[in-house]
This record gives structure tokens, sequence and C-alpha cells, in this order.
């Protein structure tokens, strides 16, 4: 066997979900005997299987906005992960050499046995992976080593600490240098090191030693804005990419242990896939005839231009409704092309909203099936509309990656983006899909719009306002510079309410329905500036919940739906935690939190679930454990 065909093995696997989340290109994914890097789209190969791509114009539109050329290149294709059935069958077949291409890192390696630290291209640690149905087995070991346990060749580990910086970049930790002090060492060219390691973790406990010349230091010098002085600057290295930046970097790069959480951050785009509605319909074709409407400045143009052959597919709308359509996509190229102070991210939300409010529902489809349910009387006073979602398919693209910093949830350009491929438009990104099913609530407008009325000049708002402040103000540790409105993307009281709501819904649907409530998702339209939306769905969205199983959309029902409203509700009246949970409100500077009456008992939900990571709840907008003035739903027990 030789060691080339060994390198293309499997040595684990991961979910689909896992690629848009935890572990995508450019994430350290740490595997039992090793960690490695996940490779840009560039490497992916797609050429030995059969495979289609995943078809979502509405997604692509969107991914196009946010990283492509207006007037270059375009994304073209959203692809699944490159994956071949046959691996269980035949382990060593043409299937075991389909899959998301990775190399080892960091490039740096310790010994378990004797200390002996090196990087992979000094030729002293060797790879083996000799069972293709075992790739959980697969292990660098040091062949050299004098301490061989029970005459097994000890195996090697990644050492514990990379280099990060805000822009993105990666790279190993500088061992020989940092060591020496940034000089070389005085007796040899080619030191051996060794690296201390007594567990924990803390930098503490680890300390570098040259077995050449004596020195040591441990890592905790390099730790703290102190200890990163000490570091070389940032070299702008992209692993993934087998690249460096060629503009450099300046930046000064950060130490983290390679199992940090922050040391990758996705930011992805997601959709549901619902048909169009007439408006969009209309403004659809109007992108699609753009270079022939775009003279029509007037609507005496557009009728000079409309008997012409490209115009029929417009002829089933009125010329006032064509023209004011061209009106609004030539405002939109405007703006577009325009210099904006901030970006920001499309609107992917409003063409969901339509359809789940739109008096007439759709014709079912393979994708997209709605059934319209009567609200239940005792709930008439809360909800005005709940629909069935029976089926429903979500596709959701990785645009790109952070380090140190997640993206934020308004300005997709705060916090720099790394690229998944070395070129500056890839013609594809990585993309998933899920089908399943789902419960769209839409709240009392009217309801709404007297509590927003009630809380706006409480304290606890207040104390939520002055929170979101000071969190945007030290969310990025001095590493992003933020000078915007500090109120800029907070989501205001009528989102903090219908959010709260949705996660107790998810957590008493999760006691019934048959799905865990990790395996459930939330979307809310919460409309701010005049806009009156008011809904929550709730839907399957994980790989392990696929397809309609009805018992989502069965508890829709009236006689079952009103009684888990009010089980959740019932709940939330009450959490084990309380007082301390019932009292709780986020006191800036101190506490700086986004959550008031909120914990892990009473309301949060797993972070796959929640599409703002447990932040922005406060059960005391529901139901009363505290002011009573406070509560949007007084009236239901």
């Amino acid at each position: 066997m030789t060691d080339k065909a060994q390198h293309r093995r499997r040595v684990g696997s991961v979910r689909p979900s896992h690629l848009m989340f935890t572990g995508g290109v450019g994430a350290l994914v740490d595997l039992p005997n090793f960690a490695v890097l996940v490779r840009g789209i560039d490497d992916w190969h797609y050429d030995s299987f059969e495979w289609a791509d995943l078809k979502e114009p509405r997604l692509l539109r969107a991914v196009n906005g946010l990283i492509a050329d207006p007037y270059g290149p375009q994304v073209t294709q959203l692809r699944p992960a490159p994956w071949m059935d046959g691996t269980d069958s035949d382990p060593g077949g043409p299937a075991a050499k389909v899959g998301v291409p990775v190399l080892p890192f960091p490039q740096w390696l310790r010994c378990t046995a004797c200390n002996d630290l090196g990087a992979l291209d000094s030729k002293i640690f060797k790879f083996e992976n000799t069972k293709p149905r075992r790739p959980d087995q697969a292990r660098f070991f040091h062949e050299s080593c004098t301490a061989k346990r029970k005459g097994k060749r000890p195996l090697a580990v990644a050492a514990r600490f990379v280099l990060v910086c805000p822009a993105g970049h990666l790279d190993d930790f500088p061992y020989a240098s940092f060591v020496h002090r940034g000089g070389p060492c005085t007796e040899v060219s080619h030191p051996r090191l060794q690296m201390l390691d007594h567990g924990g973790n803390q930098a503490a406990n680890v300390k570098v030693k040259c077995v050449n010349c004596g020195k040591d230091r441990n890592i905790r010098d390099a730790m703290g804005q102190r200890g990163e002085i000490t570091l070389p600057r940032c070299r702008g290295r992209h692993p993934h990419l087998s690249t460096f930046d060629p503009a450099g970097c300046k930046l000064r790069p950060k130490p983290l242990v390679i199992g940090a959480s922050n040391q990758w951050f996705a930011q992805t785009l997601s959709v549901l896939a619902v048909p169009p509605t007439s408006g969009s319909a209309l403004q659809g074709k109007v992108e699609q005839l753009w270079e022939h409407l775009r003279k029509a400045v007037l609507p005496e143009i557009l009728d000079a231009l409309w008997d012409l052959p490209q115009f029929k597919p417009l002829h089933q709308w009125t010329q006032a409704e064509v023209f004011e359509a061209i009106s609004a996509h030539r405002a939109s190229v405007d703006d577009a092309a325009a210099p904006k102070e901030a970006a920001a991210y499309p609107d992917l939300h409003s063409p969901e909203w339509e359809i789940f409010t739109s008096p007439q529902l759709p014709e079912p489809s393979e994708d997209f099936a709605l059934n319209s349910v009567a609200v239940p009387p005792a709930l008439s006073g809360a909800f005005s509309h709940i629909v069935q979602a029976d089926r429903l398919r979500e596709v959701r693209a990785l645009i790109g990656f952070t380090r140190l910093d997640a993206p934020d949830p308004e300005d997709p350009t705060l916090v720099a983006r790394a690229p998944l491929s070395r070129s500056r438009t890839p013609a594809w990104v990585p993309a998933t899909e899920v089908r399943g099913e789902g419960i769209f609530l839409r709240v009392s407008e009217e309801l709404v719009a007297d509590w927003e009325q009630r809380v706006a000049g409480s304290a606890a708002l207040a104390a939520h306002r002055d929170a979101y402040v000071e969190f945007r103000r030290n969310r990025y540790s001095g590493r992003v510079q933020d000078t915007d409105d500090p109120l800029r993307g907070w989501p205001g009281a009528r989102y903090i309410a219908l959010h709260t709501l949705s996660h107790l819904l998810i957590r008493a649907i999760s006691l019934e329905c048959g799905y865990s409530s990790a395996s459930l998702s939330e979307r809310i339209y919460a409309g701010r500036d005049g806009d009156r939306r008011t809904g929550i769905l709730i839907y399957t969205a994980v790989p392990d919940a696929e397809g309609t199983l009805g018992g989502l959309v069965a508890l829709a029902e009236p006689e079952r739906f009103t009684r888990i409203v009010r089980r959740a509700l019932r709940d939330a009246e009450r959490c084990s935690s309380d007082p301390l949970c019932a009292d709780r409100l986020p006191r800036p500077p101190h506490e700086d939190f986004l959550h008031g009456a909120a914990c892990h008992v009473c309301l949060f939900v797993s972070e796959t679930t929640c599409e703002r990571g447990n932040r922005f709840l406060d059960r005391r907008f529901i139901v009363p454990v505290g002011n009573p003035d406070l509560v949007l739903l007084p009236d239901l027990k």
C-alpha cells in the first residue's frame, strides 16, 4: 500500500449540515487522532460520480449579490458536498475516494511518548491509514521514538496552538522562533524541540523546550495583549487554499487552542423554496428582459415596445403593472450601484411572508405544500392565521467564513470574510437542502401593536436596549472598528416577544410531535420601521429529521394546538431557576448578555434551532413573571 493511496482514503465523516455550521471550508475538524483543515472548493472534485446542483434561483441571486462582482463573473451553481454511496459495502472501492478533501493542520505534531515536537516536513512523523473500514484509526506516529510503549509506535498528536488573525488568516504557531525569542538556535540550524504538556486547557501548563541549546519558554508568554506583541506579524496565510494573501497582512495574529470555538464562524444564506407570488413572478420576468426594458423610462416607450415578440411573456399583466415593476427594478439597480455606508443582507423573508399570509394558497408541489387551519376560538385573540406546511424545502449556501468574530447579523461586511476559493468570485458555492414540514403562525397585529405601545417606555425594554448597545460596543473586542449608530441592527421589542413565544412553543411541541427540539428550527418574521409582520415558522430542518412524517403539522389542528399553547404558557410561568431567572435583566456594563428572564431550564434551545443564538429572549414579555403590564398574552390560560 503506497503512501499516496493511503492519503486518498477516508479519515472521517461529517453530516452535510456540519459543513454549513461548524466544519466547512477553512475550518479545523478534530478527528480521533489528529486535526484536519477542510480545503477550499478549488480542490473539491466532482468528475468521478454523478451529481446534480441544487436549483434555487432566489438563493443564487442572493449569493451573487453578496460575493460576486456585479460587472464580472457570477456564481452559477449551488453544489452539494461530493459524496457517493457504497463505502459501507466496498470501503476500498470508488466511493471511498469521493469526499471533501482535507489536509492535516496544524502541521506541527507532538509525540505522546517522548514529547518531541516537529513539523510534518521534518520527516520525523509517519502516517498510517491501512484499514479502509476503520478511518477512525488513521493516525500519525513517531517512527524513531526511543520510548516505544509495548513495542507499539507511539501516537503523534497535533500540537495544540495555531495563529489566527481578524482578517481570516490561519497559520502554524512559530515554535522554533518563539522558544528562541525571535533568533536562531545557537547550537544547530535545525533544533530539536519538545513540548512539555502537563494537561488542562491553560497555556501555563505548556512549555516549549529546545533540546540542543536548553532554552525553554512557556506558551503563556504569547497569550493576552502583552504576549501577542512577542509574535511575528501575520503572514496572510490561507492554508485551506495553499496561498498567502498577495496584499499581505499587517495585523497581529492571536494564538488559539485548536479546539477553540471562535476559530471559525460560518457565513450562510438560507431560503425556503417558495413558489413566486404574482408580484415576484412579474419582477422575475422584468429581470430576465432587463436589457430590452431598461430603455422604457416612460409609459409611452413601453407602449411602443409592447407588441414585440420578446415581450409576450409580460402580457399576462397590464402595462401599468409592468411599468411599475420596471421602475422598481430600475430603482434597485441604481441603489445597488450607488455607494453605501454599510452593506446589508438581501431580504429573503419577504417572499416567504407573502406566501404564508396570502388569502389564496399556492398549488401544492413537491417542494412546497400549505394547508390553512382554522384558528381555535380560545386563541382567536392571539393568532389571526395558522397554516400547516405539509412540505417544505430549505436550501442553505455557505458564502464564506470569519475567524475570531462572528459575522454581524445585519452587516455582512463588518467582519472580514475569508474566501472559499482562490478566485475572487467562485463559479459555485457549497450548499445543502433539507425537506421537512412546519407550522406557520401569524400573531394578531393589533395585539402586538398595542403591546409595543405599553412596553415602549418600560424599564425592562430599556435594559434590553442598553445591553444591546453595550454588547455591540464590546463584542468585537477592539478587533473591528464599528462607529455606526450603536442601535443599528437592534431587532426591536416585537422581535423579542415573537422570538420568546417561538422558543416556548418549540419546547412544548418537541414533547408531543416526535421530533426533538434540536431537530426543529425557527424563522421569525418581525417587521420594523412600519412593517407590520408578526409571524413565526417552526419547521424541521436537519438531515436526521428529513421528510414529512406529519407529526409536526398534525399539532396545528385546533384542539391539539390549543393544548400546546396553554402548556407552553403554563410552563413559562415557572422555572426551577426562579427567582434568579425571573428577576434577571441585562444590566450593562457588568452584564452585557442579550436575554432577560430566560435560561437553559425554561427558554434556551439548541444553537442550530435558534436563529439568534439564544439571544433576545425574555419570558416576562409573554407571561406574568413580574410586571403584568408587560405581558403580551395576558388572557390566555
